[in-house]
Parts: C-alpha cells; structure tokens; sequence
C-alpha cells in the first residue's frame, strides 16, 4: 500500500466514529492521529488529552498544549497517579502496562464525560512488530484502540505524514516518558524523575553552550547513584568529563560510547520476552 492508500484507511476509520478523544503525549504519532481526527471529523469532535504526571517533562507539556491549540482542538490535561501503582513503582519490565493503565483509566470517564464513546492512542503498525510493548496489551484490554495500527502506518509513514501535512512536530525526536530512564528493577519515584528532567535540561544547555547541537539525549538513572549519558553516536568523541560535570545529582556519571539507542533499557532484561 502507498501512503495516499494508508491515510485514506486512517480517513476511514476516524471518520467511521462520532468523535474521538486523543490520548496525546506530545509526540509525532499522537501528533498525527490528532490532526488526522481533525481532518476526518472537523475539530469540534475531537479532543486532545494530555496525561499530568511527575513522568512527564515540564516542557512537553507546554509543546503539546500549542500544537492542540495550534489544530483548533479542545486540550484536557487530566492528572494521573501511575506512583499509586505498585506495579508502576516496582518497575519490572511490565511497567508500561501499568502506565498505559492508568492513564486510559482516566480518559475513559473523561471521554464519557465529554459525550465521546472513542479513545485513540498513537500506537503505529511498528510498535506492533517491535515485540516489547507491554502497555499496548494494557489499552487494547481496557478500549482503546489505535487508528495508526489499525491503517497499517509505520513510522516512516507517521513521519511523512506529518511532513505532508506541514505539522510542526514532523522532524520531533522520540521523547518517551521519564519513567522509561530509570532502570528496570530501580524503584520509580517523584524524586528520581525530578532528577534525571533536570540532569537532561543541564546537560543539553551546556552542549548548547559548547556550540554541540544534540537531537537525542538520555540521561538514564541506573540505580547506585549512577547515571548513564546517551547522545547521538556523531557527538560521543565530543563529550568529555567537563560537559558531563553538568550532570547534578548522581555520585558517578558515565557517558555510553556506544551513544543513544531507542529502548536500550530493554537491553538490560534477563528474559524480555516474557514481558511480549
């Protein structure tokens, strides 16, 4: 199938339901099925939710309630407790499940509330081949249903259509949530979040200083009081001990050679797959 032949099936099914209410992180994929809702179903059907939590950085925030404003769209900003969770808090290699629990927990009264039967999610045709997605599994049980999927989408797609589309966050760098820094078996907390949010504002400013301009960057809690520093592979040479000491909070800071790799925690799992 081409492009034009996906986006006409993700037409299709958008345009198949009264309404949708947008699980929106912020991100490109959820970036696109908003607008893609948007275009299906005019914006007065549609609302963008944006979860609240100690696991979202400040400034995705702010980007995500623009682009909503930005499309015409109502944008909620509910609060979710995934810290009340014990299995969030635990954060075994199932923590995503708990997460994407939570957080369709709380937009379905939301969606009910606000006379819209449907909540979407981002999840593209990808996620679903990758293998290690325990918080699909989480939505699909509980409802939610995702159009990306469902029209055969792939990332390469998502990003192209966000192109064609002039979306401002076509070319956004992946950004997931800042529980997915912090080692699995290494307890979640407010407080570990805080600090690696921090650590990665620190750290991007003064690669900024030093005139490096850096697309991707982790700052990863590994549990001791050590911390582990992915950026992009071109800028490992670059980034020595005085741009590491921007560091704060953490007893030792180690800089990953092999530079940032997507899902690189799932690396450390001694059985993967049961988690799949």
């Amino acid at each position: 199938m081409s492009l034009d032949d996906r986006l006409a099936v993700l037409d299709a099914e958008l345009s198949a339901v009264p309404g949708v209410l947008v699980a929106f992180s912020g991100g490109v994929d959820s970036g696109v099925v908003l607008a893609a809702a948007v275009r299906a179903l005019g914006a007065d059907r549609v609302v963008a939710a944006t979860a609240v939590s100690p696991s979202l950085p400040a400034a995705e925030r702010a980007a995500a309630h623009a682009f909503a404003v930005g499309l015409g769209v109502r944008h909620e900003q509910p609060a979710t407790d995934e810290l009340s969770r014990p299995g969030y808090v635990a954060n075994a290699g199932d923590r995503c499940a708990f997460c994407k629990a939570e957080l369709v927990d709380v937009l379905t009264p939301l969606a009910a509330e606000l006379g819209i039967a449907d909540v979407v999610t981002g999840t593209n045709a990808d996620d679903l081949r990758a293998g290690f997605r325990p918080g699909i599994r989480a939505a699909a049980e509980r409802g939610a249903w995702a159009p990306l999927a469902r029209a055969g989408m792939t990332k390469d797609d998502v990003r192209a259509a966000a192109r064609r589309w002039d979306l401002p966050l076509a070319d956004k760098p992946a950004a997931a949530c800042l529980a997915s820094r912090i080692a699995y078996g290494v307890p979640v907390s407010a407080a570990r979040l805080a600090r690696v949010e921090a650590a990665e504002l620190a750290l991007r400013a003064a690669l900024a200083d030093a005139g490096l301009a850096v697309r991707d960057l982790r700052v990863r809690d590994m549990g001791e009081d050590v911390a582990r520093v992915e950026v992009d592979a071109t800028l490992v040479p670059a980034v020595g001990p005085e741009l590491l000491a921007a560091v704060d909070g953490f007893a030792r800071v180690e800089l990953d050679p092999r530079g940032f790799r997507s899902g690189a925690m799932n690396e450390l799992l001694p059985d993967p797959v049961r988690y799949r």
